[in-house]
């Protein structure tokens, strides 16, 4: 038997804890972390290890995809909605596209865009009176405006 891991056990109280504008905020972080494993991915030598590395990270961003796809509330989100819905369908194509060709160009082109989006969500979330402060702390990452600072 081995010791229970403190980290894991820690997120999986945040994830079942947080508040939905913070979940979201996490599924972008989890999403963005796995782009860029899967670029590291791409620097191993051996064939196999990074066919496994590419493969598993971009598997695990296309699930937060879906995930942040299928949490869309059509009926209420408007048109907001529907351009979300369209841009992760194509988040999803590019990606599955960089994995089938073991290329990284998809993912080039998508990680700008889900930095954005994880940017304008954060914001939102820091206007609705969330402490941005605690809000980066749990989550480990600070909006790229607060690096440009």
């Amino acid at each position: 038997m081995h010791a229970p891991n403190p980290f894991k056990s820690y997120r999986q109280v945040a994830t079942q804890t947080a508040p939905p504008g913070q979940l979201v905020l996490m599924l972008f972080d989890g999403a963005l972390k796995s782009l860029d494993l899967a670029l590291l991915g791409f620097e191993r030598t051996d064939f196999a290890e990074r066919n496994l590395a590419v493969h598993n990270n971009l598997t695990r961003a296309l699930d937060i995809v879906r995930e942040l796809n299928g949490s869309l509330d059509m009926a209420a989100g408007g048109q907001l909605a529907e351009t979300l819905r369209n841009l992760y369908q194509y988040f999803e194509q590019r990606l599955n596209d960089s994995n089938f060709k073991k290329s990284p160009e998809g993912i080039h082109e998508v990680m700008p865009m889900l930095k954005q989006l994880r940017d304008a969500w954060f914001a939102m979330l820091a206007k609705q009176e969330v402490d941005p402060v605690a809000l980066a702390a749990e989550t480990n990452r600070l909006p790229a405006a607060s690096l440009a600072a």
